[in-house]
């Protein structure tokens, strides 16, 4: 049954462009009414985020029919920022609102929920190389040892596993574990392992911090301006650089700077460096990075861990050392570095994330800046602030979880109604040069591992998580789910990424369970094959992947799409065959029973499909 009043905002019969606009770009509006409400005039209210009145613009009628009567309007916004949107229908029985809800049927009150716009900054840009290439994130602790590296004596106290295979320590083995247990793998571990990570079609290499630090993780930063040393060299770090540029492979690095450790250079809480540490003595040089209370007793850190002393981002002396012309991104940039992952961008101000812009563009116009945000970061809010991170001044993109959480869901209960709606919210929302740069994982050193994630169907209580070994039954499922998600995220847009050792059939909950050595060895070959021919596909047809997306199917567990009118990506995870009626050329990757009929392309149920389509 037609609505009395229609409006979709992801048809372009209704909104033209698609999505985030740029400032001063021209936007069209199309309203249809049915005869019925006797429809004497329509209007937009525009109103910028944080404003409680909108601007009202009035429609005109296009096009008028025996039941229903079009209504245009064409209008631009002139300044970057999040705005929304509804209608109001002056009607024969008085004014009836209109606002966004299922299928955008009309709604009357007064407060109702709005369609967003973003308008972003015109010259907003990111870099193009991330769009049709291979993203593989190294915990480098965990990733390779090079034999050729003897330990140093460190100044913190550090335990040794002499077994790669050992799990990882945690509370239950000491109540007082501070992630201070290492595998030490190594830099030049990572650059003896070069060509197999190349030999997945790997393009960037992402590298949780490498910086001096006393835990594994290195999260609580020691000294911004040294390799730890565990991990190699400044030289070793340059070397890489350079050996992956000869395959066609960039380093993006960690950036931790909401905070750094209490065991360092700045802080120097343990005392294990000569300077005088902003703990030590307010009249250390780093002392304005910190809030201590009046008496210096206690001190801000993040999420209440001592061991991680909050800094002011915004102090000048701290903006100075990260962001200055010889400050830390400049420092390991010179050395090769060509991105940045931000640390808990929510917890970076404003002015620090711009001033990092303009300092790691001006250092390389074509690196590449994403940051950690968990949900939409188009019109995030953090500290009762609404951030500005994808208008043009501070990121290029961000880690895209909501679309890990929506190809997984979709994996285990074939919802396709709710997966294209997840997709397609951040697509509407997002301007286009960030989603041609979204880091799309479906594993991080922050989430359980995909395999464990779809493999294992019941609760493990926490205490057993660390020994819980997957039944051959439950890593079979796992990893024929993880190869269909796989599959979706390698073909939306961004940046697919890959966590280490998951190509390999490595399995584990959260940290630091995730977190367990790469299996040299031990590994699933049978699944690096197939990341090998997905990194293949992305490389062969790199131009469809930089081309244009839209979905063929997004109903009843069959999800297919296609990419640059040259590959369709079809799973089905319904309980009846699927069919899309494209011409095929040749099935590039067939998970299932997949088979070609004349002009179109059927899949049984669990099954899925990477193919190239005839234009």
């Amino acid at each position: 049954m037609q609505p009395a009043v229609y409006y979709d905002s992801w048809n372009l019969s209704c909104k033209e462009p698609f999505g985030a606009v740029q400032e001063h770009e021209e936007i069209t509006l199309r309203l249809t009414v049915d005869t019925s409400l006797r429809p004497k005039g329509v209007a937009l209210v525009l109103r910028r985020d944080g404003e409680e009145v909108g601007k009202r613009l009035l429609f005109v009628q296009n096009v008028a029919g025996n039941h229903s009567i079009t209504y245009g309007i064409a209008f631009s916004v002139e300044e970057e920022g999040l705005y929304f949107y509804r209608f109001e229908i002056e009607t024969g029985n008085g004014i009836l609102f209109v606002g966004r809800g299922e299928k955008a049927c009309a709604t009357v009150g007064d407060f109702l929920p709005e369609w967003q716009l973003t308008v972003y900054q015109k010259d907003f840009f990111t870099p193009s190389w991330p769009e049709s290439g291979v993203m593989y994130q190294i915990f480098p602790d965990r990733f390779y040892s090079s034999g050729d590296v003897p330990l140093p004596q460190t100044k913190n106290k550090r335990i040794v596993h002499r077994d790669w295979y050992e799990r990882p320590l945690f509370t239950q083995d000491d109540p007082q574990y501070e992630a201070t247990d290492f595998f030490c793998g190594n830099l030049l571990g990572i650059i003896e392992k070069l060509p197999y990570i190349h030999s997945l079609g790997v393009t960037a290499l992402y590298l949780n911090p490498i910086f001096e630090a006393a835990a594994n993780h290195r999260y609580n930063t020691g000294d911004y301006l040294k390799i730890d040393p565990y991990l190699g060299t400044e030289e070793d770090f340059s070397l890489l650089c350079r050996e992956a540029q000869k395959l066609g492979m960039s380093i993006i690095l960690d950036g931790v700077f909401s905070h750094t450790g209490s065991d360092s250079i700045y802080f120097n809480k343990e005392g294990h460096y000569e300077s005088v540490g902003a703990y030590q003595s307010s009249e250390s040089s780093y002392a304005s990075w910190y809030q201590f209370s009046e008496d210096r007793t206690r001190y801000e850190s993040w999420w209440g861990f001592p061991t991680l002393p909050n800094v002011d981002e915004t102090d000048p002396n701290y903006l100075r050392f990260i962001c200055g012309e010889d400050g830390v991104l400049a420092h390991w940039m010179k050395a090769g570095a060509r991105g940045w992952r931000l640390d808990v961008a929510d917890e970076l101000p404003d002015a620090f994330l711009k001033e990092l812009r303009r300092r790691v563009k001006a250092e390389n116009r074509d690196a590449y800046i994403v940051g950690e945000v968990w949900e939409d970061a188009s019109n995030k809010s953090s500290y009762g602030h609404r951030r500005p991170y994808l208008l043009g001044n501070q990121l290029d993109s961000v880690m895209n979880y909501p679309w890990r959480s929506a190809i997984l869901n979709f994996i285990r209960d074939g919802n396709a109604d709710v997966f294209y709606e997840s997709i397609m919210e951040l697509l509407d929302h997002y301007p286009e040069p960030t989603i041609h740069t979204l880091m799309n994982s479906l594993s991080t050193h922050d989430t359980v591992r995909a395999i464990t994630c779809l493999g294992v169907e019941h609760p493990v209580p926490s205490d057993q998580q660390g020994t819980y070994q997957l039944s051959p039954q439950e890593y079979e499922r796992g990893k024929a789910l993880f190869q269909m998600a796989a599959l979706l995220q390698y073909s939306l847009p961004g940046f697919p990424c890959l966590y280490y050792g998951d190509e390999a059939g490595l399995d584990g909950f959260a940290d630091p369970w995730n977190r367990r050595c790469y299996p040299w060895g031990r590994e699933d070959e049978e699944l690096i094959g197939f990341f090998q021919r997905l990194g293949t596909i992305r490389r062969e047809f790199s131009e469809a992947f930089c081309g244009e997306f839209h979905f063929v199917a997004a109903s009843d567990g069959f999800i297919a799409l296609v990419r640059g009118k040259k590959v369709l990506t079809a799973v089905n995870q319904g309980t009846q065959d699927g069919y899309v009626a494209l011409r095929a050329q040749r099935v590039l990757i067939s998970l299932g029973n997949c088979s070609l009929e004349g002009e179109g392309i059927r899949l049984e149920p669990d099954s899925g499909a990477v193919i190239e389509i005839s234009e």
